[in-house]
């Protein structure tokens, strides 16, 4: 028997975190600083391109949306996450919880759009060097990232307005916190369009992404390998390694943490871990990744703290 709710006096709940009352504590401090360890390192990132003329190259002007995700996806998790270890509540708004949802896959769709034109621009880069200024002029970078957002912010919209209803049949979230797939489940009455879109927008976002990997980093071994351009191995061993370790942590995370959503047998417990590890490893990964193996980021971080906190 289902039981209609009004979406305006719903409260919804969350999975619970399954904490004894001496883990909530510690877990509240790593909730806390695990979120400022992101928008620290995050920002530090932001705050190198921005203010260092050097690095306004269509390169780092890609890389600086990573960040922005990142923070993004972060913020929509972590907050949420601690004020409820606080309050010993797992509730939230059915408004909230939108919001949330939306945030969430806005910070995952984004990080795949961003990963695939960062992917694009060292195919140009290494393969075609003499089209690069042309190709990736600031008129068609700004196309690039206008796209990106463009078309994040149209089809998240969408998918999450297919589940937007006046009345649902549930109150509980199925998941530690809100995304589309447990939103949906709360539903009444047929959801196939929103199934079927969720799929499509499964395949259209890590499907291109990995197509999109898959072609540049074919031409750019040809064009290691068979050519044999010692400059062009040099760039890509010092570029694309980086970005090969950043796409492949999130393209594994993520796609478990859905396909997970849509297996009735898989473990809670392991829906669970997917979803969070797409969450909170690669916010805090990508920016010490980046700033640690770029060479140019990484020299200029040491030339900023060196001019700050001279010897």
């Amino acid at each position: 028997m289902d039981f209609n709710f009004s979406i305006y006096t719903t409260s919804l709940t969350l999975e619970s975190l399954e904490l004894s009352p001496s883990n909530v504590f510690p877990a509240f401090m790593f909730g806390t600083l695990t979120y400022c360890a992101i928008l620290v390192f995050n920002m530090t990132v932001l705050l190198t391109i921005a203010l260092n003329q050097k690095l306004h190259k269509p390169m780092y002007i890609l890389l600086f949306n990573l960040p922005l995700s990142d923070m993004m996806g972060a913020s929509a998790f972590f907050p949420q996450l601690v004020s409820s270890l606080l309050s010993q509540s797992r509730s939230i708004t059915y408004s909230a919880c939108f919001v949330q949802a939306f945030l969430v896959h806005l910070y995952g769709t984004g990080t795949f759009l961003t990963l695939s034109a960062m992917a694009y621009d060292r195919y140009i880069a290494i393969c075609c060097p003499l089209k690069y200024n042309t190709l990736m002029s600031p008129k068609n970078l700004l196309k690039i990232i206008i796209i990106i957002w463009t078309s994040n912010f149209t089809l998240i919209g969408l998918l999450l307005a297919l589940n937007y209803r006046k009345e649902i049949c549930s109150t509980k979230i199925v998941d530690i916190f809100c995304n589309n797939p447990s939103l949906m489940k709360l539903v009444c009455g047929d959801t196939k369009l929103n199934n079927y879109y969720g799929l499509f927008i499964i395949a259209f976002f890590e499907g291109l992404s990995l197509l999109i990997l898959m072609f540049t980093y074919i031409q750019i071994l040809i064009t290691v390998v068979v050519k044999r351009q010692s400059d062009a191995k040099s760039k890509a061993l010092q570029t694309c390694g980086t970005h090969l370790i950043v796409f492949l942590c999130f393209q594994f995370t993520s796609f478990f943490a859905l396909i997970a959503h849509r297996i009735e047998t898989a473990s809670p417990n392991l829906r669970r871990a997917f979803g969070a590890s797409a969450i909170i490893f690669p916010p805090i990964i990508n920016p010490l990744i980046y700033g640690l193996k770029t060479k140019e980021i990484r020299q200029n971080l040491i030339f900023f703290f060196r001019k700050k906190f001279p010897q």
